[in-house]
């Protein structure tokens, strides 16, 4: 959203800070595994989406 506004030519500077309304927590299990993670129990449970 940011960017289509600077590029529709509004200066960065005023742009006005908005604040999300909602945070979701994602885990990827394959990348994890892949880098040699291991993701607790609780935050895959705390997680909104878990990708296998």
């Amino acid at each position: 959203m940011y960017v289509d506004r600077i590029l529709r030519g509004a200066k960065a500077a005023e742009t006005p800070v908005e604040q999300p309304s909602r945070y979701e927590l994602i885990v990827n299990l394959k990348t994890a595994r892949a880098l040699g993670i291991e993701v607790p129990r609780a935050l895959r449970l705390r997680a909104d989406e878990v990708i296998e």
